[in-house]
Formats: structure tokens, sequence, C-alpha cells
């Protein structure tokens, strides 16, 4: 590694090309080592591990391999078509969003740098950059890689990286060894890559780049793999539970048509019983039969239309979601987002607004204001509080477009200037003599100025420096007056940092301040109140998600008692709650066991370390837990990974976003709680789609099975199929995925991770409906007054005809039920107008499907009174379902989904 200890500024010969050659072959190149993207082919080819598509694969390839005798594609084409979409559009979606997210990051390489090489000062992209590289630094730059100041005196903001918003001086140092912790972020002469120069101008020698620098490690390990979703995990279990029943049903209706053909065909003679097994043609005939029937079954069983209704669910949401400021990288994390159970989330631009500001003034009479107006009504105090803010400062005030805004020095001045805004950009004839900048050592400013032929020095600084020092202060006239009433000053500023407010003391001095010891017989200007705010919303945005059930964690660099302040204004916690807030070494000294004992009762961590949350992360997914993150830093980039679902700020580093499964825009904790409404809309809307699909299912099922037991060989055609489990489910998928979120979701408690996704009121309805309609198809196609009904004398096209009405028509009734668990169907239901135009879509079609199918659909035209009669049938099953619903209430249930 490069010594610098002998370099002196005007040594900075900079690399040669044979240095720079060498350089990058040892210690290699400034590029960010990225996870190898998939191709659109390989993200498409990961989409057929879904669990529902797995089955329908395997039900495809049975398909084309016992359906090529009778070249009947259309099943078997449908099925095709319904993976393709499904997985498709899936893929589409993921794969866009992704590529947004390469752009993001492109723009982050184009970031450029001045380089002193031995061909000069260059101006180079970061990529450019090896180790043995002088980096010239200044204002409002970001640091290019890891490193080392060697000349000059810089203050650098940190946050992004240890998501500590207190600027850091660096300087350089002779002691300190290269060797050092490289996450060691208070080393005195270390920089690191990702963090912004606020002040001062320096220069810096690079010792680590790319992988090997702290940003660089962070953006390795967020390439892990993550655990499944709550969503694929319950996915797979269904799977499992709807393959069990389709294998079961499949296996019992290929068993009794072979008993069928074999038995009771011959009418249990067992002589021709015996000819038949005596016959290799007669039995495969009528083993490929048995199978046919059973594979029609498995596919009448399996929802096709769920992976595709999912994908669409999700996909149509996230624009929804857009609007409200919500981005969404991964589908799967918008539903992940309603399963959560615990959040762990960032104060400083999250819950507070990010930016400091000064919020109250204290004058020496203990009178506080809270505006500059209100403050320039006493015109000899604001003068003299002026005079402080212009000039006893590195920060400046520009006007842009009617605007105020302070640029330069560091967020504390800046805060100043703008609490004074307009007002200070005009100046006075003010010459400055001398200046000593603030550093945290002395705690304090000062600068020396004339005005209007008056010497008076400017004080700046930490109250415990400043207000001791002070004999006297100013009244509002400007008048000097001796202070009397030092205790309820002092109490008023006790209580201010109660409220989570850092303070300032302004004092001036009739004598030059060199050192401490000059500060005595100072008279007080007043006290400086600056607060990074709470967002306005915040305090309601939280509540919301605490009353959803889900647990909240606020993670913050500040110290404890600021935290504690903050927590009990946006209601996380209240007094005598125990284990409520921590800090990182008592995190630190806890047993992982005794965390899961406190876990429960945490609402805060104070002084947090990176490693911390990460560590509540694995501790609270080990605990079964769903757990969310939000993050804007580099720093938080590992957790945001990990979490099950991870929120980044629209605000924050582009590695944050990378690791992020959703972005919120507008860095608002609101918009969190909003995503977490949409995420529980969507699993309802998923299970509303599970109710009306599996109903129809299991009805198809059922009179597939019995259908030629009773004289009906093939009650529903392959066309027919296709219509019912290809198009009509798509539709229907269309249709509920237009559901809008309601207030009354967030009142309930969040979905463990490992619950069904077909609860006990689901499976109610899904059973009770679907064993109604199958009775009465059944019913409809056996009993001899429809048959009369429907033009029998003629044959049985009619009654045919008017069966695959009645099936189609009847699941169009049923979606209204699937709806909702209201009594009053159509609760809400104006909101979702796609949801009315899918099913009047469907209702149209199946009547042309009715008049002009012909023998494709196996179709014959019925008259009005035939149409009215399927109709009726068709619409009870919303008063049979209506009787079921007030059953359930009337013994105590209301059920929901």
């Amino acid at each position: 590694m490069l010594n610098p200890e002998n370099v002196l500024p005007d040594s900075f010969v900079g690399l040669t090309i044979d240095e720079i050659s060498k350089s990058k072959d040892r210690y290699g190149d400034n590029q960010l080592g990225k996870r190898k993207r998939n191709t659109f082919l390989r993200q498409f080819l990961q989409s057929f591990n879904d669990p529902i598509i797995k089955i329908l694969l395997i039900v495809l390839a049975v398909n084309v391999l016992f359906l090529i005798r009778n070249f009947d594609w259309y099943e078997t084409a449908g099925i095709a078509v319904a993976i393709f979409l499904a997985t498709f559009i899936s893929t589409l979606s993921e794969y866009g969003s992704e590529s947004a997210f390469e752009k993001l990051q492109e723009e982050a390489d184009k970031t450029k740098c001045r380089v002193k090489r031995a061909e000069g000062l260059l101006e180079l992209p970061i990529n450019d950059i090896v180790v043995g590289d002088y980096i010239i630094l200044q204002a409002g730059e970001r640091i290019p890689g890891d490193g080392i100041i060697v000349f000059g005196e810089l203050n650098v903001d940190q946050s992004a990286l240890n998501g500590e918003s207190k600027e850091t001086l660096k300087i350089p140092s002779k002691t300190s060894s290269l060797d050092d912790d490289g996450s060691n972020f208070m080393q005195k002469n270390k920089l690191f890559r990702g963090s912004i120069v606020c002040t001062g101008e320096g220069v810096m020698l690079v010792t680590q780049v790319g992988n090997n620098t702290f940003y660089g490690h962070i953006a390795y390990e967020i390439q892990e793999e993550t655990r499944e979703s709550p969503l694929k995990l319950r996915l797979g279990k269904l799977a499992e539970t709807i393959s069990s029943f389709g294998y079961l049903g499949a296996g019992t209706v290929a068993i009794a048509d072979l008993f069928n053909s074999i038995f009771m065909s011959q009418g249990f003679d067992m002589v021709k019983v015996m000819e038949i097994l005596k016959s290799p043609p007669i039995i495969l005939g009528n083993l490929l039969h048995a199978i046919t029937l059973a594979i029609t079954v498995i596919v009448v069983a399996v929802p096709e239309g769920l992976p595709m209704m999912i994908t669409v669910v999700l996909s149509s949401n996230m624009k929804s979601m857009l609007k409200d400021n919500v981005l969404v990288r991964k589908l799967v994390g918008i539903e992940t987002s309603g399963s959560l159970n615990i959040l762990f989330t960032d104060k400083t631009g999250t819950i507070t607004k990010g930016k400091l500001q000064v919020i109250s003034f204290l004058s020496g009479d203990c009178t506080q204001y809270s505006t500059i107006s209100e403050l320039i009504k006493n015109q000899g105090l604001y003068d003299l509080f002026k005079l402080s803010a212009v000039y006893n400062t590195s920060s400046s005030v520009s006007s842009n477009d009617d605007k105020t805004q302070a640029i330069g020095g560091n967020t504390t001045e800046r805060a100043i200037l703008d609490f004074g805004g307009a007002h200070f950009l005009e100046k006075r004839k003010v010459k400055v003599l001398s200046r000593i900048p603030f550093n945290s050592t002395d705690k304090y400013s000062t600068a020396d100025i004339m005005n209007n032929n008056k010497h008076i020095t400017l004080i700046k600084g930490a109250p415990e420096k400043i207000l001791l020092n002070c004999s006297s202060y100013y009244d509002k006239y400007g008048a000097t007056k001796s202070i009397t009433h030092m205790d309820d000053l002092t109490k008023i500023m006790s209580d201010m940092s109660g409220k989570a407010i850092r303070l300032l003391a302004v004092a001036t001095s009739d004598f030059p301040v060199k050192k401490a010891s000059d500060l005595k017989n100072l008279t007080l200007v007043g006290i400086i109140g600056i607060r990074d705010e709470v967002r306005q919303e915040a305090h309601g945005a939280i509540r919301k998600v605490m009353d959803a059930g889900v647990q909240v964690v606020m993670i913050t660099g500040d110290n404890k008692e600021t935290a504690s302040a903050i927590a009990r204004e946006v209601g996380l916690i209240k007094d005598g709650q125990q284990n409520a807030v921590i800090t990182s070494s008592e995190l630190t000294m806890l047993r992982d066991n005794k965390l899961k004992q406190i876990l429960p009762q945490l609402r805060v961590v104070a002084r947090a370390l990176p490693s911390d949350k990460s560590r509540l992360i694995k501790i609270s997914q080990e605990m079964g837990l769903v757990s969310g993150m939000t993050g804007d830093g580099v720093n938080d980039a590992p957790a945001l990974k990990k979490a099950d679902v991870g929120f980044s700020m629209g605000s924050g580093a582009e590695i944050a976003k990378e690791a992020s499964d959703i972005v919120i825009l507008d860095d608002n904790f609101l918009s969190i709680s909003k995503a977490i409404l949409y995420g529980r809309t969507i699993f309802k809307s998923i299970r509303k789609f599970l109710i009306f699909q599996l109903t129809v299912n299991l009805c198809a099922v059922v009179v597939s099975i019995i259908g030629p037991f009773i004289g009906v060989p093939t009650p529903i055609t392959v066309l027919q199929m296709l219509w019912i489990n290809m198009v009509m489910d798509t539709l229907a998928g269309l249709a509920f995925s237009g559901e809008i979120p309601l207030d009354e979701y967030m009142k309930e408690p969040p979905k463990r991770r490992d619950e069904p996704i077909i609860n006990l009121y689901m499976w109610n309805q899904i059973l009770f409906t679907g064993i109604y309609t199958a009775s009465l198809c059944i019913l409809f196609l056996k009993l001899p007054i429809f048959s009369q009904m429907f033009r029998g004398s003629e044959g049985r096209q009619f009654l045919m005809t008017a069966f695959f009405g009645l099936f189609i028509f009847a699941s169009i009734f049923n979606s209204f039920n699937a709806r909702t668990y209201r009594l009053n169907l159509f609760a809400h239901i104006w909101k979702n107008k796609s949801f009315m135009f899918i099913i009047f879509f469907i209702f149209i079609v199946q009547l042309l499907l009715i008049y002009f199918g012909g023998t494709l659909f196996r179709t014959t035209g019925l008259n009005l009174l035939e149409l009215q009669v399927v109709f009726l049938l068709a619409f009870t099953v919303i008063p049979i379902d209506m009787a079921r619903k007030v059953f359930i209430r009337m013994n105590g249930r209301k059920g929901s989904i």
C-alpha cells in the first residue's frame, strides 16, 4: 500500500501511464462489480418455477403425449397459451423495472472528478480512477473512492454510508495507519466513496477502488439471494393442495371409467370381462380413454388463470401505486407489503423532513419567536441576530427566480440563513476583519467586524460554552441588560432539548476573541432552536400502520434522548414502556435469544450502526415475522436486500434503490402505509379470484366425473372448456384486479407468513356454492322436466346449449358473490369499473356463442322463454349464497377474505 507520509503539496506529480497500468493490474479498476443481470430469455425461463405453472406444464406434457391420436389440440393449445401469457407478462414487468434501475446506475457512473496525473490535471469518470491517484476535492463533490486526505481540510457528509447526519471534519494525519479498520468513519484522515464534501478544499490519495471500497463491499453483499416471498410460499402450498385433490379426482374418475368399460358395460358377465382382459388392443383403448378423462379432470381442477391473474393484478396496481409516489421494482414486493408484521424505519427524511430548520429563536428575556416576521417587529434585536447570521458564517444567501436559498457552509449555518430568507439579502456596509470557523474542539465560531465604524465580535456556538460566559443580554430594542433570570432561561432550553431541538447560542463581545479564554463578559443575543422537523403527516401515518398490526421500529443515529423525543412526538412510544428504546451498544450486548424476547416491545434503536439493521432483520425472520426495512443510504443496502420487502427513498443512493423492492419517491412514511394498503388489497383480490375460479373448477370437475354415469359422456366439450378455463377465467382475473383499496383493510391484523392462501371462510364458500352449482347442473341434465322444457323431442342440442349457458351464467352471477363477503353485493362495485365492463363483456360473448357458436361450440339458438329459464336458474346462486352468509352471521361469525 502506498505511503503518503512524505507527500507534500508541491509533490503531487501524479501517476504515469505505466504506473496506472500497474495499479490496475494489482488493485483493479474503480468499476463496481455488478451481479450478472439475467437476460430476458433467462428471466423468462425462471418464471416457469411458479408452482402453479409447474402443474400446468405437467398437464401440458401429458396432454401432448396422449391426445396426439385424436388431434384434439384445442385444450392443449389453450394451456400452452395460458402458460406463455402468464410467464411472459411477469417477465416483461420485472425486466422493464430492472432496466430502469440499470439506467439510474449508469447515471451515477457518469460522475466525473478532477485527477492529478503526470500529464497534468484531468477531469475523468470515476470508473477510471486507480489506486495512487490524487483527487482534487471541493464543496459539493462526491468522493470517488476510499482513501486519505493528504492536503487541506474538508467537512464531509458521510450519512449515506453510516446514517449519521452530522458532518465530519477530515484533516491530514501522519499517525493513522492505512491498515486501520476500513469502516472507521470517524478516523480523521479517512475518506470514503459515496461521501459528499460540504465545505473546504483538499487533496485525496486513493487507496482502495471498486469492490475493495466500503461502498463496493456493500454492493457485493446485496447480491445475495433472499428468501422466497410469502405469496410464493402460499402459492406453493396451494399448488400442493390443488394437485392432491386433482390427482385424487383424476385417479377416481380413471378407475371408475375402467370399471364402467370393463365390468358395468358387460353386465358383470365374467366371461365377457375375461375376453376384454385378454385383448391388449381393447385394454389399451380403455386405458387411454381413462387416462384422457383423468387428464381432463386435472385440467379442469387446476386454476389456469391464476398465474395470469396474479401477474395482471400486480402489474395493474403498479400504475396506481406510482400515482401515490410508490415505484415498484419487484412485483412480488407489492403483495409482501401487505403481509408485513414488523417495519424497521429510518428517522431522517422518512419520519422527519430530512432538513434542518430553525423553528424557534429564544431571546434573553425568555421570549420565543417562531418566525422571522415576528422577530423583525423588534428591530434592535433583529439587527443583531441578522449581523451574526449573515457575517459569522461560511454560508451565503442566493436569489434565483424570486426564490432565496442558502448555499455553502454546513447544514446548521444554511438553516439559519434559510430562516431569514429574503430578509437577509439586504446587506449593510459591514467589514469583516477576521473570522474563526467552527471546530468540534472549541465548539464555537467568531467573526470580528466593523459595523457603522464600531468594532464588534460576533460569537456563535454551543450554549454550554457561550451562555455561562454571558453577563448581559439584548432586549427587543437592542439595549443591554443584566441577566437576572438564568434559571427560567435554562428551564425553557431544557424543555426545547427534550423535544429533540438542537440549541445554538448567539452572543457578542466588545473585544476580539482569539481563544477560548477570551470568552467572558459576553452579551447574549439569543438561543437558536434548530430541528429536523417531523413531517406533518408522520404521526397519522405511523398510527395507521400500527393500527394495522404492524410493529414499527425507528432506527436512527441520534442519541437516546433525541430519538426518544421524536418517537414520543409521532406516537411510537409512551411513558412507562419497558424495553421500548435501546442503544446500539445495548443491542450488541444482547444475545439472540434475549433479543427475541424483547423485540415485540422494541420501538426505537438509537446510535444505530449498519450491522444493527441486518441483525434485526435476521432475528425477526427467525421469529417467523415478515419484515420490512426502509432506508436511503449505502449503509442501508444490505438490510434492504435481506428484508422481505425493502423500501428505499427516492432521494437516496442508487445502491439502496438497487437493493430494494419498492422506491418511495417522496421519502414519506405515509406512502409506505399506502404500499401496505395496496399489498393487502392485492392479496384480497387474489383470494376473491380464487373463490370465483375454484368454484367454477369444482363444479366442472364434479359434472365431468358424474356426467358419463348419467348418460352424458361429454357434458362440456373441449372448446367449451377452453372458453371456461382460459378466456373467461383470464377476463375474470382482469375484473378482480381492479378492486379498490379500502381503509378498513388497515384495521385487520397482518396475515402470518405461512397462512394458507385459502382460509376456512373461502373453503366454505367454494365448497357450498360449487356443490350447489354442480348439483343444479346435474339435475338439469338428468331430470325429464328440463329435457321437455328445452324441446327434448327434437333432440338434445337445445338442452346441451341451455346447459352450457346455465354453467356460464351461474359463474357470472357467482362472481358478484366472490367479490365481497358483505350482504350488499354492490358495495364499492362502481369504483371498480373494469369489473362491471368485463362481466358485461363475458355476458355478451356468451349470448353470441349460444346463437352463433354452431357445431364448433355445440350450441343452437334458444327462444326467449328458454333463455329466461336459464337466467332464472343461474341467478339462484345469488340467493343461495346469500342464505349461506346469513346463516354464518346468525351463528356469530362474519367471515372474511
